[in-house]
């Protein structure tokens, strides 16, 4: 399920639960956002608002979307807007960064979208 939230419904949006510099903290994440190899993030909450600015290794990009979305709607496209070149490197990457976790397919995490600001 994709519900993208544009700026005009910026208020239906629940509270952010963590900052948009926690957003993307991995060092080879950073890498994959500057080099334009990775344009969404998913969390377990919203980590900014839609228009807020991330600033990574004094680069710019804007948060143009945050939506819900369940882990078992996670498409093979979406794996490589996270950088990944498919949906099993990706889950295998996610499981491994927190141990015990498993896939659920009815876990809901919020995907913030974002662009380099040139």
């Amino acid at each position: 399920m994709k519900i993208e939230r544009k700026c005009s419904d910026l208020s239906s949006l629940p509270e952010k639960t963590c900052t948009i510099e926690k957003l993307v903290t991995i060092p080879k994440d950073v890498e994959k956002v500057i080099a334009g190899k990775k344009t969404a993030t998913r969390r377990n909450g919203i980590y900014a608002d839609i228009g807020e600015i991330m600033e990574l290794d004094g680069k710019k990009f804007k948060v143009d979307a945050i939506y819900p979305q369940y882990l078992g709607d996670v498409t093979e496209i979406d794996a490589r807007r996270e950088g990944y070149d498919d949906l099993e490197s990706y889950k295998q990457s996610i499981l491994s960064m927190h141990p015990g976790m498993r896939w659920a397919p009815k876990m809901q995490v919020w995907v913030h979208e974002y662009s380099p600001i040139n």
